[in-house]
């Protein structure tokens, strides 16, 4: 799970803060006085695996007036029709301009993990294990991949530094797969190779790859280079996996399967957020 005290996290609340709240929330301003108290809480309008949560105490902390947080769902938790998420004590004024940011966060990011858990109980039982993509929002990575694996997925590299995925441009610009193969060694990390022909999958293994993506392949011709390779490495298929297909996929003898609509297609859930005065 991701860590909460990262510098990343902090920064990305604070600048949608900034974004919507600006100089100040003039509607509270004008129709709230400053002493007045209230309660909130965070109300699931569906069923759904929460996410986020652990930003509500930044979210407050940046703001400064909240007395009272309660966490009732941690990120991976589910939560049903009408469940509360979390109750907050404090000031009228700074519930009502947290609001929004605190619920757009909690939405996004409980859509994802959501959509994620749908991923992995749909490869239940096959051995299979789910990746999320690079295919997230600009400046909300690490946020995007929290939500992932807490509906249960397994996050692939963080992004172009953690890991090395060779593709079919690299190979190109490398000047073929075994050249690339031994241009990536020396830098002694995880490489991953993607190879779109028998010949290119037999030289990449000849080469010592360890790790093949499979890519645009329908399940049946997954299938026959999955036995073709038979254990020789570990194999990802990518490519217009969706949800209604990726247990075709898993079924194939895959040890990976990964799908950007996990990060990049998922609908946000529906959370209210309900206030009463003190």
């Amino acid at each position: 799970m991701i860590d909460f005290s990262h510098p990343d996290i902090r920064d990305c609340v604070e600048r949608a803060l900034e974004e919507d709240i600006g100089p100040g929330d003039i509607t509270t301003q004008a129709c709230v006085s400053a002493e007045r108290m209230a309660r909130g809480r965070f109300v699931a309008r569906e069923q759904q695996v929460v996410a986020g949560t652990e930003l509500l105490p930044i979210i407050y902390q940046i703001r400064g007036g909240v007395e009272a947080l309660e966490i009732e769902k941690l990120s991976g938790a589910c939560a049903a029709h009408g469940q509360t998420i979390a109750t907050v004590r404090g000031r009228a004024r700074t519930l009502l301009e947290c609001e929004r940011v605190a619920l757009n966060f909690l939405q996004h990011l409980g859509g994802i993990a959501t959509m994620a858990r749908r991923y992995v109980d749909a490869v239940a039982g096959t051995g299979c294990r789910v990746l999320d993509t690079r295919k997230t929002t600009p400046g909300l990575r690490r946020l995007e991949k929290m939500a992932a694996a807490a509906g249960g997925v397994m996050n692939h590299r963080m992004g172009l530094y953690d890991a090395i995925l060779i593709k079919n441009n690299h190979i190109a610009a490398a000047g073929g797969v075994g050249q690339a193969m031994a241009n990536a060694q020396a830098a002694r990390l995880p490489i991953e190779i993607e190879v779109r022909t028998r010949a290119e999958l037999e030289e990449a293994i000849e080469a010592g790859a360890t790790h093949l993506l499979l890519d645009n392949l329908t399940p049946e011709e997954a299938a026959e280079q999955i036995r073709w390779i038979a254990g020789r490495a570990k194999v990802e298929l990518s490519g217009g996996i969706t949800l209604e297909n990726v247990r075709a996929y898993a079924g194939t003898g895959a040890d990976y399967v990964s799908s950007g609509a996990i990060t990049h297609s998922a609908p946000a859930v529906d959370i209210s957020f309900r206030l009463e005065l003190d």
